[in-house]
């Protein structure tokens, strides 16, 4: 039997199935309870649930500090004010515990699974994890400590972070879920740990067998069940190439990207957050091309504070020195809100109220975050970086602001870096048209190709049915590349790229002739793209 999903991760494996079983956590609806009874009942489960996230964090920390992270993020979750407004509505109106937080819990997860963002779209993974847990220890339920003796591939329905951290990986060869999306935390451990992953196999995936042999491409998104011999010898030879490019990947990760022509590149890695900067420098990156700082914003029940922001941008830039690190100042609005700050209903988001338009318009966001940065710069190599600028004026008034901030901290006798560089996002085409003028007010330009590409070809890149028209390699969008580096470089400032497409190593030849100076990748790819950038026709 043949089914497909969606190849999230690349990767051949053929193995013995393992078959993580959904604990029952049904819930019903109960009415009439006392609110005080259940409300104590919910109080005590959540400080269970806190006890075992810190007894997961310590012990998923010592050997994978990336992939603890997760579990501070839902500790805050069991405190997010959207999710304990709606557990304290329902408990108030007399309703079970348990069904008071599903209710919250499923509405939450459901509001950010109608988001555009696919990182967001992965938090509601999230979610339901952490009500799961509530429910599972309001009904008493012990969790499974079964783990598999043997190499297996991992059926779930959907693999939760608790879960999949768990997991004995020496004997994990790969992941196939029924939903999940391609920004999951089995997804991200897959591609972390270099193993095929399937998800969104769908209504399909409950003809899967609970044991046998199964194997999977996580490049097509096939699943085989009981392959044939002639089957099993053809998967048999996808693994071996796979495992050859794996292992020939390895001698990449720490060389210099020099072109033919003897030109130096940086291949630097994109990261959310702290704990993925270990992992960046675990692949061999030459910086950090893109911190998103707006998870900071994401992952909080409220503002960070200065002090929260500089102990974060501080942690980065001192993994990775003498490395640059470059941080991307907020990028909120359009797919990516905090339920906190209220920005209103639009009716084109992507093409509204954001990034730096939010900056820009409420100053004391902006200045905290600034002077956050500031004040790390010298634990490190920053380089500062604004978000969708599409006109002159923006850039002169952020100028405006960090001298501003200086002049602060001049008078404060706080310390900061007089190497910072400042540069900017070139992800509108108005950016692109006007680079010439731009460069002559930054110290270096970053592309970022999926917006680019959305705003050039008029195409929602989260749109399937016009997935043919929003193509990155479109003659327009490599127009626009072109231009900007040209300018850049006309102007004596570098340009890089950090969106999707530097990934792409079908355009790495493009990149290299127009003169990119910098390609920002997952940290996974860096090893394919120093390859690529060291074997490139310039």
């Amino acid at each position: 039997m043949l089914i497909k999903g969606v190849g999230a991760s690349p990767g051949a494996a053929i193995a013995h199935i393992y078959f993580i079983k959904q604990l029952d956590l049904s819930v019903q609806k109960q009415e009439g309870k006392d609110p005080k009874a259940e409300t104590e009942r919910y109080e005590k489960a959540k400080e269970q649930a806190l006890k075992e996230l810190d007894e997961l964090f310590e012990k998923t920390a010592a050997a994978d500090p990336a992939a603890a992270q997760v579990f501070d993020i839902h500790k805050m979750m069991l405190d997010d004010p959207d999710f304990c407004d709606g557990v304290e509505a329902a408990l108030g109106a007399g309703l079970n515990a348990e069904y008071a937080v599903k209710s919250s819990a499923d509405a939450l997860a459901d509001f950010l699974g109608s988001l555009e963002n696919e990182v967001m779209r992965g938090r509601a993974a999230d979610v339901r994890d952490v009500s799961g847990r509530l429910i599972r220890i309001l009904k008493g339920i012990q969790e499974s400590s079964e783990m598999p003796a043997e190499d297996v591939i991992v059926l779930a329905e959907d693999l939760l972070p608790s879960q999949t951290v768990k997991l004995d990986r020496s004997k994990v060869l790969g992941f196939v879920t029924k939903r999940g999306s391609v920004t999951s935390h089995s997804v991200i451990l897959a591609k972390t740990m270099g193993i095929p992953c399937i998800v969104g196999v769908g209504e399909d995936f409950d003809q899967l067998p609970r044991s046998g042999e199964i194997a999977i491409d996580g490049k097509t998104g096939e699943v085989l069940v009981s392959p044939s011999d002639n089957e099993r010898a053809d998967f048999l030879r996808r693994v071996n190439i796979f495992m050859q490019m794996k292992e020939d990947l390895k001698k990449y990760r720490d060389v210099i990207a020099v072109t033919p022509n003897g030109r130096k590149v940086k291949v630097c890695a994109n990261i959310g957050g702290v704990a993925d900067a270990d992992t960046a420098t675990g692949f061999g990156a030459d910086g950090i091309g893109l911190f998103r700082s707006e998870f900071l914003y994401l992952e909080s029940t409220g503002f960070p504070s200065e002090e929260k922001q500089f102990e974060a941008y501080k942690s980065v830039l001192e993994r990775l020195a003498p490395k640059p690190v470059v941080i991307r100042t907020l990028d909120l609005g359009s797919d990516k809100q905090a339920p906190y700050f209220d920005i209103p209903e639009e009716e084109n988001p992507a093409l509204g109220y954001r990034a730096i338009r939010i900056c820009l318009k409420e100053p004391h966001i902006f200045r905290t975050q600034l002077r956050a940065l500031l004040r790390a710069s010298v634990y490190g190599k920053l380089q500062v970086m604004f978000p969708m600028i599409t006109h002159l004026g923006q850039v002169l008034e952020i100028k405006n602001f960090v001298a501003e901030i200086k002049a602060e901290l001049d008078a404060e006798g706080i310390p900061y870096s007089r190497d910072i560089e400042f540069g900017i996002m070139v992800e509108t085409p108005a950016a692109a048209v006007m680079s010439d003028e731009l460069a002559k007010e930054v110290d270096f330009f970053s592309i970022g190709t999926n917006d680019l590409t959305q705003y050039t070809m008029a195409a929602d890149r989260m749109n399937a049915k016009i997935r043919d028209i929003f193509n990155p390699a479109d003659p327009a969008v490599l127009r626009f590349i072109e231009m900007t580096a040209k300018n850049a470089h006309a102007n004596g400032i570098w340009v890089g790229i950090c969106g999707e497409s530097a990934a792409d190593t079908t355009l790495t030849d493009f990149f290299m002739s127009v003169g990119i100076d910098e390609l920002s990748v997952s940290p996974a790819s860096i090893p394919a793209v120093k390859k690529a950038v060291l074997s490139s026709k310039e």
